[in-house]
């Protein structure tokens, strides 16, 4: 921190409180999204994120909320600027994959925050929405191409000079099982804005525009410099690791994942090169996302006050493979990369990282989102469809064990409350609770997953999404893996095993059990 001062002509102190004002501002968002979105995915979840950009489109702070929304939304404002020149009032709404965005149910905005005549900055939010079309309820279905996943959305203007724009509203709400959602969720969205736009344009109003670029500019240049010194701090060396994803739901075979990292100074190559060819199925993971999970296993390395900004990027060459699972191109199916592979990215990265940071990698993680969703009609004619993904094992650490039933690495959402899902749908939650003895036993032992067990009371279609069903959580240094997970179908008194990656159809009576995966153990068991 020092070292930057002594050439900048931003105090500390100012920068300090103008970083955490920055970060206050998107967690201002979140909390009014959160509070105001009509569905449970959202409300109950919070499966949304906000960050705030400075007036180039260059992420200067971030909510603590979703890792894979955060580090891939800069594509998204990016592509969203190369469009549009953004008025007062503007905000552009965008999910392509192929286009800065992840998967569709992740709508994006994006809005201009001026200080009077003068652009200050731009204020974003990612926020999953529980359907929005596609050849399943939920909008996760086994697809093969990805114009069977939902709507495409392409940077569309949603508002103009602060009108709402009903068409466009109307179009995205006509391709929803649940119409009525989509329009509240999305009123949710633009809401937020106006809260990031006033409080960013109060710093403004205050210190004056200029005072607000310098210090954005400031705020990017310290996060490049807490990177540099999170890799410098990396022994130097060559590190490479691979593992798999159980299938991609369409084909049986593995999906190979490789990663070599080369640690030079301040600077650090990650290369994928050898990871499989893109799939089938909706396992392909858009380079948005990658680069997402990459960040996020540097970003790890850092200290809890580094910054959270565009900065971070700089010291990183990420090298994808076009074509790959990583970087797929259209119109490859993404549903699942985004959730699932992202997962994977980091697992094959931490692996590496952990050779040259024994003391301080943990274990492989539950590595899947467990992804459900479920849709139907209700007794009262009126359609429904969920959306959720449940915790697992953490991985253990060099000295502590995993924590039990948590969201690992790329999400990190809530639980969704029991008795929010049977109010609201037509479902009775028979068990929720951890899974004893699903962590890896070592030195120091694996966190433990989950059970969730749900009985339908009407006809529904359910989509499974999950990993970690063939391929356990590593162990490392002699910690044994995880235990996998399982998905089962209880009917008439039977079980029967479900794959990982399946859509089925469910009657009324069903029981569907979930059991998430373990962490990994680390350290050799002690003898005795």
């Amino acid at each position: 921190m020092s070292s930057y001062f002594a050439h900048s002509a931003i105090d500390p102190v100012d920068l300090e409180v103008f970083r955490n004002r920055c970060a206050a501002i998107a967690e201002e968002m979140g909390a009014a999204l959160g509070r105001s979105a009509l569905s449970a995915n959202i409300k109950e979840r919070r499966d949304f994120s906000c960050a705030v950009f400075d007036a180039q489109g260059r992420m200067v702070a971030q909510a603590a909320h979703i890792p894979v929304h955060l580090g891939a939304m800069p594509r998204s404002v990016e592509a969203a600027l190369a469009q549009f020149t953004l008025a007062p009032g503007d905000v552009v709404i965008l999910n392509d994959p192929y286009l800065g965005g992840t998967h569709l149910p992740d709508l994006t905005t994006v809005a201009p925050v001026y200080a009077g005549a003068t652009l200050i900055g731009y204020t974003a939010t990612r926020a999953h929405h529980a359907d929005v079309g596609g050849m399943t309820p939920g909008s996760m279905p086994m697809s093969r191409e990805v114009y069977q996943e939902g709507l495409i959305i392409p940077p569309t203007l949603l508002a103009r000079g602060g009108i709402p724009d009903e068409a466009v509203i109307a179009l995205i709400c006509r391709n929803s099982r649940t119409p009525d959602e989509r329009r509240g969720d999305l009123a949710a969205q633009m809401a937020c804005h106006r809260v990031g736009a006033q409080r960013l344009a109060e710093l403004a109003e205050r210190h004056g525009p200029a005072w607000v670029a310098r210090h954005m500019e400031a705020l990017l240049a310290y996060g490049e410099r807490h990177m540099r010194a999170v890799i410098a701090a990396i022994p130097d060396g060559t590190y490479t690791f691979e593992d798999a994803l159980d299938n991609d739901g369409v084909d049986a075979d593995p999906l190979t994942i490789c990663v070599r990292i080369d640690i030079h100074g301040e600077c650090a190559v990650v290369d994928f090169e050898g990871t499989s060819s893109q799939c089938r199925g909706p396992l392909n993971a858009p380079r948005a996302v990658t680069e997402s999970a990459v960040l996020y296993c540097f970003r790890c390395l850092g200290s809890p006050d580094m910054p959270s900004s565009a900065g971070a990027f700089a010291p990183l060459d990420i090298r994808v493979p076009a074509g790959s699972i990583l970087a797929p191109h259209s119109p490859a199916a993404v549903a699942g990369g985004n959730v699932e592979t992202a997962q994977r990215v980091v697992d094959v990265v931490f692996g590496a990282l952990a050779q040259a940071l024994p003391d301080r990698i943990p274990a492989a993680s539950a590595g899947t989102m467990n992804n459900w969703t479920f849709g139907g009609m209700a007794s009262n004619g009126v359609p429904f469809a969920y959306y959720e993904t449940l915790g697992g094992g953490m991985g253990a650490r060099p000295t502590l064990p995993g924590l039990s039933g948590v969201q690992v690495h790329m999400t990190n959402t809530l639980n969704t409350p029991v008795e929010a899902l049977e109010r609201q749908f037509p479902l009775i939650v028979r068990r929720y609770g951890l899974r004893r003895g699903s962590g890896g036993v070592g030195r120091v032992r694996g966190g433990d997953g989950l059970v969730r067990e749900v009985e339908f009371r009407a006809p529904v279609t359910v989509s499974l999404l999950t990993e970690r069903r063939v391929y356990a959580p590593y162990g490392l240094y002699g910690g044994a893996p995880g235990l996998r997970g399982r998905n089962i179908l209880l009917r008439d008194g039977e079980e029967r095993i479900l794959p990982g990656k399946i859509t089925i159809d469910l009657r009324p009576g069903d029981i569907l059990r979930i059991e998430t995966p373990g962490g990994g153990g680390f350290g050799a068991q002690e003898q005795g």
